[in-house]
C-alpha cells in the first residue's frame, strides 16, 4: 500500500471502531496476528474491542498523530469514554476519562498482522478513583 492508501486504510479502521463494528474486524485484521508480540487471532482482538465498549459504551478513539514508514502505521490516538460497568479494576463513578494511546502497526496483504498498543492506565485509574 503506499503511504496514502494506508492512511485511508488506517481512518477507516479507526471509523470501525468507533462505530463499534467490530464485525468489520475482518477487513483490518488477518485471521492470525501479533498483539503486544503474543499470537492472537482475529476473535481475540474483536473479543478485547467488544471488552472495552461493554464498559465504556460511549468509548471512542481519536487519532491526533499518524505517522506511516513502508508497512508500518504509528499513532497517538486518545481514547474517551464514561465507564458504565466496572473497568481497568474501578467501579463507575460517572467521570468521563480521556487517555493517550500510542498504537504501532504491520500491514502485510492489506490486513494488520502484528498490532501493538501502549496506553495510559494508570491515568484512568487516576481519573476514575475519586
Amino acid at each position: 500500500m503506499s503511504d496514502t492508501e494506508l492512511r485511508a486504510f488506517f481512518q477507516r479502521y479507526i471509523d470501525a471502531l468507533n462505530a463499534h463494528e467490530f464485525h468489520r474486524m475482518t477487513e483490518f485484521v488477518h485471521d492470525d496476528v501479533l498483539m503486544n508480540g503474543r499470537p492472537v487471532t482475529r476473535d481475540d482482538v474483536i473479543a478485547a474491542q467488544t471488552e472495552h465498549t461493554d464498559a465504556v459504551p460511549d468509548f471512542t478513539w481519536r487519532v491526533e498523530d499518524l505517522a506511516i514508514d513502508g508497512d508500518q502505521v504509528a499513532a497517538r490516538l486518545f481514547n474517551r469514554g464514561t465507564p458504565a460497568k466496572e473497568w481497568f479494576g474501578v467501579h463507575p463513578t460517572g467521570a468521563t476519562v480521556e487517555y493517550a494511546e500510542f498504537a504501532f502497526h504491520k500491514v502485510r496483504d492489506g490486513k494488520f498482522y502484528e498490532m501493538n498498543y501502549l496506553m495510559d492506565a494508570q491515568a484512568v485509574r487516576q481519573q476514575l478513583t475519586p
